[in-house]
């Protein structure tokens, strides 16, 4: 029986390149100071005809003055949930400098209490941050007609 061997080459590697560009000056940025101006400026990246139909989750990267340095898609799902990679948080963190993050997921249904699941997930994100020196400053549940803080409620 003949065996083939193949010679590894060990510089076949997948080229790993980290880069964050920006075309808009820091001055021109949004500043959250307030639950609702974090909201204000989710409203603004939500599509509309999405946030009463499929459940999203994303996060709002700010530097360390609360500029917002941009807002990620974290996840898409269906009617009554999503599934969050704590790992892609956090990759889009790293990635932006990001100093701080605010997390936001909406309800479909328009409820707008946490479940639990709500807030076994902010935890576990939360404990991340820690670890990462990025904390999570708030979570918000959004719907139409308005939102949930955690941070505002003490939930944080």
């Amino acid at each position: 029986m003949e065996t083939s061997e193949r010679k590894i080459d060990l510089f076949e590697v997948a080229e790993i390149k980290l880069s964050y560009s920006t075309k808009v000056k820091n001055s021109l940025r949004p500043k959250v100071g307030t639950s609702r101006q974090v909201y204000d400026v989710f409203a603004q990246a939500w599509e509309d005809d999405r946030i009463e139909f499929v459940e999203d989750f994303k996060v709002m990267l700010l530097s360390r003055a609360n500029r917002v340095l941009g807002i990620v898609t974290i996840s898409s799902g269906g009617t009554a949930g999503t599934v969050v990679d704590v790992k892609l948080v956090y990759a889009a963190a790293i990635k932006s400098a990001a100093q701080s993050i605010v997390l936001a997921h909406n309800h479909p249904s328009g409820n707008l209490l946490p479940s639990e699941q709500d807030k076994r997930l902010t935890q576990r994100i939360k404990q991340a941050g820690n670890i990462l020196d990025i904390p999570v400053l708030d979570h918000l549940i959004m719907t139409s007609e308005g939102y949930y803080s955690f941070a505002d409620e003490g939930e944080l």
